[in-house]
């Protein structure tokens, strides 16, 4: 009996606990410049995916007063028509208002499908930005060309310039730690960037939400949370010599022969 009711505690301790669908009723809207007319967030049957059909100034979705620090957050994301090819996204450490705030403080993880010049340049790929400063007085062009309030930190691995594609589903997984974001999709690690190379002693805390800017027909869907993991670590960074120097490393080696030969 001892042996069986060691047996069990240790199933219970080995077992990886499962991800709790996120319900998005009572979830709601900001807009830039509180602009009425640019977003529509319409929640799915299931409560656990969003579609928003308008293209607008940048918009978030979100619950407020959640806290999102210390969870790993997963679901899908697809552009379900073939109009336009702006940006998709999230956002981090959120609060209320906070897009038209005096003193905004939150993390954008933004894609977009296509370079494109208007008013400034916006790059194709995703990438990941802190929101700081006086958003209330920003240009949607501080968005569009992540200037002024949003400082563009890194890019994507592989998807840094690669833009997402029309009626494509992605999968993404969000960790979201005081002093650390990764960000994957389709499973592999696009970004890993810590508070310290953000320039802060950690993230603000705050909501995990949905982006939009200039989009529409954008689906979320099947959001999950659970207690984040631990993080994946970044692949090695590997020195290659360069060619000269490759060039007297084999010479070295050339030398280290003739000598064993002629001591032979």
């Amino acid at each position: 009996m001892r042996l069986k009711l060691l047996a069990c505690a240790s199933a219970l301790l080995t077992t990886p606990a499962i991800a709790a669908p996120v319900d998005l009723t009572g979830w709601q809207a900001d807009v830039l410049d509180d602009v009425a007319g640019n977003a529509n967030w319409a929640v799915q049957p299931g409560n656990d995916s969003v579609l928003q059909t308008v293209n607008g100034l940048p918009t978030i979705f979100f619950k407020d007063g959640a806290s999102a620090q210390g969870l790993a957050l997963s679901g899908s994301i697809k552009v379900t028509t073939t109009g336009d090819d702006d940006y998709v996204g999230f956002v981090l450490g959120y609060s209320d208002g906070e897009i038209n705030s005096l003193s905004a403080n939150f993390i954008l993880i933004d894609w977009k499908q296509a370079d494109q010049f208007s008013g400034n340049m916006a790059y194709e790929g995703l990438s990941i930005s802190h929101v700081s400063g006086n958003a209330a007085a920003a240009s949607e062009y501080d968005f569009w060309g992540h200037e002024g309030v949003v400082n563009e930190l890194k890019r994507g691995t592989t998807l840094g310039s690669t833009g997402w594609d029309d009626n494509a589903e992605y999968t993404f997984d969000l960790i979201f730690l005081p002093d650390l974001i990764q960000v994957k999709v389709g499973g592999v690690l696009e970004l890993s960037l810590t508070a310290a190379e953000a320039g802060l002693a950690a993230f603000d805390n705050g909501s995990f939400g949905f982006y939009n800017y200039s989009q529409s027909f954008v689906l979320y869907a099947g959001i999950t949370e659970d207690v984040a993991p631990d993080p994946d670590p970044e692949p090695p960074v590997v020195d290659v010599p360069e060619p000269g120097m490759m060039g007297l490393f084999g010479l070295g080696l050339l030398g280290v022969g003739l000598r064993r030969r002629r001591r032979g």
